[in-house]
């Protein structure tokens, strides 16, 4: 009898040591899908944004580049230092040195080759001032015939008249500097004179032009002056040169030849 009480009491003591243990932990939570697809959404946007970060610091970078080479004045490649510092000695003396000196040097090889690489000169280098200036007398003495034919008012025809006398005026300078015989110089004092002369004329011209469309109440006359912008600070470049020619030739201590 006591053994059946002494099983009983023992079974009854491993059951109640087993409902006493605390139970098992809970295994550790995972890390949930929506959690890893929002880091991955993070770092793409990160991502994304420096990249977008880098791309506009170069386009400022282009930019800031592309506007300084079009601020400077083009120098030609075929210019030794020497020419482009003597074109710039010479265009210093004028109104509009930066004009002159940018359209000196875009000249083509054929006309920058009168250019000595070794002693460029000044009676040279005015020589191309003038044949800049032609070349844009030229120009807008065509843009004439072309409003001519759109619009037919005298003040236009009159100016066609008066810039085809401006072109040929300033040819006349171009040849007075040919030589053509042993001993002849490019330029003398009547020679200076006559030049001077002429592109005061050929100034004369365009300025009648213009106040005669102003006159008629021409309807091109706010076309033509922003077409003749170029041409009014070519004959000024022009003039100042030849009108200082000597100042200049000093300068590089040179003669007239």
């Amino acid at each position: 009898m006591m053994d059946s009480i002494n099983i009983i009491k023992g079974y009854n003591k491993v059951n109640h040591t087993h409902e006493n243990q605390p139970p098992p932990l809970p295994p550790p939570p995972h890390k949930s899908s929506t959690t890893t697809n929002t880091q991955k959404r993070i770092s793409t946007a990160a991502t994304v944004a420096a990249i977008l970060f880098l791309t506009f610091f170069i386009g400022l970078m282009l930019a800031a580049l592309i506007h300084e080479s079009a601020t400077e004045p083009p120098e030609s490649s075929s210019l030794s230092s020497n020419s482009a510092e003597s074109i710039r000695t010479v265009c210093g003396v004028t109104q509009y040195p930066d004009s002159c000196f940018t359209s000196i040097s875009s000249l083509n090889n054929n006309n920058l080759s009168l250019i000595s690489q070794k002693n460029p000169d000044p009676e040279t280098i005015f020589k191309l001032s003038l044949r800049v200036t032609i070349n844009e007398l030229t120009k807008v003495s065509s843009l004439f015939k072309t409003l001519n034919e759109r619009h037919s008012e005298v003040a236009l025809r009159d100016c066609t008249s008066q810039f085809e006398d401006a072109v040929s005026r300033l040819n006349d300078s171009m040849s007075e500097m040919e030589v053509v015989g042993p001993g002849e110089k490019m330029l003398t004092e009547r020679k200076v004179n006559d030049i001077q002369t002429w592109i005061s004329a050929a100034m004369t011209d365009q300025e009648t032009c213009l106040d005669g469309l102003e006159e008629m109440g021409s309807t091109a006359v706010d076309e033509v002056k922003a077409n003749l912008k170029k041409s009014k600070e070519f004959l000024s470049n022009s003039l100042a040169i030849i009108a200082k020619i000597h100042m200049l030739l000093r300068k590089f201590d040179l003669t007239m030849h």
